[in-house]
């Protein structure tokens, strides 16, 4: 009467293991090089719309030298954004679009205006 109950569980066991080992090998692939830019309008209390820009690096290498120009005038560059690390920005009033670089090779232009 043990022996079922305990092959069972070595089963069960086993089953368990080779998921995990599954998700692990087939889990999809990450980019090394990504970068994520995502113009948003939110509401503040007490001041109204704000445009926010959102700059988050989505793949798994470091990106340097990222900078955010607003045509006119640009944000301090950021010497480096590691992988996941996302940060926020709040472009001049009036600002139509945001032109985000990063090496290696990424340039990102995105329209502020389909934020609101």
């Amino acid at each position: 009467m043990v022996k079922p109950i305990v092959y069972g569980a070595i089963g069960g066991g086993v089953a368990v293991a080779i998921a995990i080992i599954a998700l692990v090998v087939f889990q999809f692939p990450t980019q090394q090089y990504s970068l994520s830019v995502e113009p948003r309008t939110e509401m503040v209390m007490g001041v109204g719309n704000v445009v926010r820009i959102y700059v988050q690096n989505t793949g798994s290498a470091s990106l340097t030298n990222v900078t955010i120009s607003y045509g006119t005038s640009s944000e301090p560059m950021l010497p480096i954004l590691n992988p996941g690390e996302k940060q926020m920005f709040s472009p001049p009033a009036g600002t139509k679009t945001v032109t985000v670089t990063a090496i290696p090779n990424i340039t990102i232009v995105k329209s502020i205006s389909d934020s609101m």
